[in-house]
């Protein structure tokens, strides 16, 4: 990282010499400047000190009739960085993280003859770090900067060379997005560097140059690329050919939170440019999650000529003002309205239940803070256990444990919290989103559900069988990589019982643009083996192994979790938290198996860590003899037993734990110790 941040800071200081750009071209800067919002770094990667929160470059130029354009390179823009001449603003540089190439109109009236000036300074609060230079002004109009070439792309699926949608990225030399001189249309969605396609063709018009052209269709297939010169003039032709490269049949894919700007007032993607995406990303089922209003794809999808790609599902975001969000699907188009305005979540249910029959409910982005309320903050969530502090019942079938829109630090918070609520009796199925609003600044898709179904005909998948097994938690999640897990024959949303040791299999797979590092087991939310992954960068299958394990005494839910590092190619960057929490954060991708479920004691259902620990505490009111009871389970047990301790004595609970810790054995100490750690952290 840091030899990437020092050649961006170096620059390119021969690119305007070795480009022959025109003597009455003027190269202001030929390298990259550290600017600042605020005074508090962003991200410890960037220097301590700034160069300041301007940059102001001086030029001699005369006024004329015509406009020119000022082409400037920059990375890492997240708030309002705007450019000005002699005063006049011209534009805004887009809030996006991606290293950009931007080609800016300078409008007549905005030069003088003799001494002129550019800037370029941030507007807010801060903190944001961003890396602006190599700026040049060229003495011609934008738009003939912009058409000087002409690339005609068709991607095509291999074997068999069918037209598909996709998404194409354009690149220069050093894998800076470059702004193209097409904007979006019927067929394709436009963005700096970016176009979807939904026909599997696109005409692309750019500055003469070096790039590099890719062609992808999100994670299930590889890339295909093509090195390019385009001369003034040049007319070229190519077709990449993507294929499959992650075996995923009999599984649909489902982002349950995708949003747009024509209707969410944020973002960037209108309407018309999501079907698009939706169909260049290969998502069979996305789900409609505009917040607090119903907006049904289908019509548009037809209009744009990508129904037959995806199934669309009917939800709604039930945006509250303090109590989170959530997901809500399949809902009638004219059902009765959720109250968003309810003063805690038992009454959000009752609302939910009320407008919709049986439906997937996903908590969305937990440890997100929005209108000052955050549902699994320590302040009101004891994550060890996945306790409620207020004893508020969650509102929800499912959570997402994967946000690819508002990625966190530690990548398994959420998946560890998700395994700790069902060991608390919460049967919540894992979900992955993008919670996308726009075209390319977050991807839609690159968060997503796996869900188990007929997906041989991605535009009538039948959508009550596969809401059914949401709900039965038989998906998997990912986000770059896919982790698929099978115990005996059973997979993800099963029970099944044991005859003898479990051969638990587990695959990790993905593309052959992304790495496997490292794989685990968790039992009741515990890893109990892991491995490193050598070679983790094959395409489709990247590493597997059955392990066995002793059959349980008592039921139990099985995870399989496998993680990589982050993708950093310009055709499918993972992004930094929105929301962060510190200056240091190291991108990671990650594959999170749906539970199985071990029916250990033979009862015919499967009964949490929670139920036991309940059924041991009606059994003794010797605490000594409790802790010994417990050590026939496992510390989830143990952990689940001090949070109803706590919750029938809270006066006596610590005492009463200390007991216990005199007689426990290592593991159920273990247990009662994390709840006790996690219940005095925040008090």
């Amino acid at each position: 990282m840091a030899r990437v941040f020092c050649a961006l800071l170096a620059g390119v200081a021969l690119a305007a010499a070795l480009s022959g750009a025109p003597a009455a071209d003027v190269v202001l800067t030929a390298r990259m400047h550290h600017l600042r919002i605020g005074v508090v770094r962003e991200w410890d990667e960037f220097p301590e000190q700034a160069e300041g929160a301007a940059l102001v470059l001086p030029f001699d130029a005369t006024a004329s009739a015509g406009e020119r354009t000022v082409r400037l390179r920059h990375r890492d823009v997240k708030q309002s960085w705007c450019v000005q001449v002699n005063g006049r603003e011209i534009a805004c540089l887009p809030p996006d993280e991606a290293d950009t190439i931007s080609y800016l109109a300078i409008p007549p009236v905005a030069l003088m003859d003799g001494r002129n000036e550019l800037r370029i300074s941030g507007r807010g609060a801060g903190p944001d770090d961003v890396l602006i230079g190599e700026v040049t002004v060229i003495d011609r109009p934008r738009a003939e900067v912009m058409t000087e070439a002409t690339l005609d792309i068709s991607v095509r699926e291999q074997p068999g060379g069918v037209a598909v949608p996709g998404r194409i990225t354009v690149a220069d030399e050093h894998g800076a997005l470059v702004s193209l001189g097409i904007v979006t249309d019927a067929t394709r969605a436009v963005r700096p560097g970016v176009v979807y396609t939904g026909t599997g063709s696109a005409r692309l018009r750019l500055p003469a140059g070096r790039y590099v052209i890719y062609a992808g269709r999100g994670v299930e297939y590889g890339v295909d690329r093509v090195a390019v010169d385009l001369a003034k003039g040049a007319v070229q032709a190519h077709v990449l050919g993507i294929r499959r490269e992650v075996d995923t049949r009999g599984w649909a894919a489902m982002d349950t939170h995708v949003h747009t700007a024509t209707f969410a007032r944020h973002g960037d993607a209108t309407v018309e440019e999501r079907m698009l995406t939706l169909a260049g990303e290969g998502i069979e089922l996305p789900v409609s999650s505009e917040h607090n209003t119903r907006i049904d794809f289908e019509t548009t999808a037809r209009a744009a000529g990508v129904r037959r790609y995806f199934t669309p599902v009917l939800g709604t975001e039930v945006t509250t003002e303090a109590l989170g969000h959530f997901n809500v699907f399949p809902v009638l188009p004219r059902g009765r309205e959720i109250e968003q305005r309810s003063t805690d979540w038992a009454t959000l249910r009752e609302s939910i239940d009320a407008a919709a029959q049986r439906p997937v409910i996903v908590l969305n982005h937990g440890l997100d803070a929005h209108g000052g309320f955050t549902p699994l903050a320590d302040s009101r969530h004891i994550a060890v256990a996945g306790e409620d502090r207020e004893g508020w019942a969650l509102p929800a079938n499912a959570m997402e444990v994967v946000n690819s829109g508002a990625v966190l630090r530690d990548g398994l918070a959420l998946p560890r919290d998700w395994m700790a609520m069902l060991n608390h009796g919460l049967m919540l199925t894992p979900a992955g989103s993008s919670d996308s609003h726009d075209v390319a600044r977050y991807i839609v898709g690159q968060g997503r559900t796996y869900v188990r179904c007929d997906d041989r005909r991605p535009d009538a998948i039948d959508l009550a069988r596969a809401m059914e097994n949401v709900r039965r938690g038989q998906v998997m999640v990912s986000y770059g990589l896919l982790t698929e897990i099978d115990v005996v024959g059973k997979g993800p949303g099963e029970l099944l019982r044991p005859l003898g040791e479990l051969a638990i299999r587990i695959r990790v797979k993905g593309p052959g643009w992304t790495r496997a590092q490292h794989v685990a087991l968790y039992v009741d939310g515990t890893p109990v083996r892991e491995e490193a992954i050598a070679d983790g960068s094959n395409a489709g299958l990247k590493w597997e192994a059955t392990w066995r394990l002793p059959a349980p005494a008592h039921d139990v839910h099985l995870v399989a979790i496998a993680t990589g590092p982050g993708v950093t190619a310009p055709y499918w960057p993972t992004a930094r938290p929105y929301q962060p929490t510190s200056t240091h954060f190291t991108p990671y991708i990650l594959g999170v198996s749906g539970a199985v479920f071990v029916d250990g004691d033979g009862s015919g259902t499967f009964e949490s860590a929670i139920a036991y620990a309940r059924r041991e505490l009606a059994a003794t009111t010797d605490r000594r003899l409790l802790a010994e009871r417990l050590g026939r389970y496992d510390a989830a047990v143990a952990t689940q037993a001090a949070s109803l301790l706590r919750a029938r004595d809270p006066a006596s609970f610590e005492a009463t734990i200390g007991a216990m810790l005199e007689h426990a054995p290592a593991h159920v100490a273990n247990g009662l110790r994390a709840y006790l750690d996690a219940w005095r952290a925040d008090r």
